[in-house]
């Protein structure tokens, strides 16, 4: 996060974080509403996630990532932290699903444009008891499953490739998560919807507090990300269906990073090489840290 932090100040943008590490008054930095950047122009909302995935890594799981998404400024969704009931598909099976469908005719649909029987269809869901219904639905149809401890950011970008071994994400996850997944998926072409699963009327009145007035509000990607110019970043920490994660070498470190645009339609995948002697979080230097 501090490293993350240090670089914005390189950036020649006016930069607010609409979607980061907490309120003011719980983050010391990449807080809601603050300011990044060293430039006037262009304006932008940030979204982050230093750390997609706390308790993966902690606990040497697959699936933890850096992830990073920017939009011309008042085009991402403000959203809570809280739920977010979700559905995430790829290009292929755009406008085919809709959250409020039955299981049973979302999953019938992916296939059908997917070219493949249910059995062959793999549906994500975080391993919750939230989701045992959920669980119980898609087995019921046939279609496989694969359960993820946490950080449903990567198998809902994954779902937009092929060769991911993802088809579709459904269920509850994290509303911040949810708006990131929906900007790699303007990227990408691929199709995302959302609702707001607020759990007392502290989460209603923060939702309206943050500009959304009706909390049952269906949210459809254009509605998560305005803007036709998303830029998407994300870099592995541990495996992902999406990226490799960090490798550690005799002094260095080789990371892999996707970087997409949805005006250009572009996708960069980057390997790097970093000589750990050559950074500064690996060093005895100290990092100044901006706090005004």
């Amino acid at each position: 996060m501090r490293r993350m932090r240090v670089m914005f100040d390189t950036v020649s943008i006016d930069g607010v974080v609409v979607i980061g590490e907490g309120e003011m008054d719980e983050a010391p930095m990449l807080y809601i509403g603050e300011k990044v950047g060293n430039a006037t122009h262009p304006q932008v909302d940030i979204a982050v996630d230093p750390l997609e995935g706390t308790n993966i890594v902690a606990k040497g799981l697959t699936g933890a990532i850096a992830v990073l998404a920017s939009a011309p400024r008042g085009c991402l969704l403000h959203a809570p932290d809280m739920y977010m009931d979700k559905i995430a598909v790829g290009p292929q099976c755009k406008g085919r699903v809709f959250l409020d469908a039955p299981v049973r005719e979302n999953l019938r649909e992916v296939a059908k444009a997917l070219d493949k029987s249910l059995r062959e269809v793999t549906v994500v869901i975080l391993d919750r008891e939230r989701h045992l219904g959920l669980i119980e639905e898609v087995r019921r149809t046939g279609a496989r499953i694969k359960l993820i401890t946490d950080g449903d950011v990567s198998p809902g970008v994954a779902a937009a490739y092929q060769d991911s071994g993802v088809d579709i994400l459904m269920g509850i996850g994290g509303a911040p998560e949810g708006v990131i997944t929906a900007a790699a998926l303007k990227c990408m072409d691929g199709d995302f919807q959302a609702r707001l699963v607020p759990e007392n009327e502290d989460e209603v009145r923060r939702c309206h507090e943050m500009g959304i007035k009706d909390v049952k509000q269906l949210f459809t990607i254009d509605e998560l990300v305005k803007s036709e110019d998303v830029i998407f970043v994300a870099t592995g920490i541990t495996d992902s269906f999406l990226l490799q994660g960090v490798r550690y070498l005799r002094g260095h470190a080789i990371t892999q990073t996707i970087v997409m645009r949805s005006k250009s339609g572009t996708i960069r995948f980057i390997e790097a090489n970093h000589r750990l002697d050559k950074k500064p979080l690996f060093s005895d230097q100290r990092i100044k840290i901006r706090m005004d």
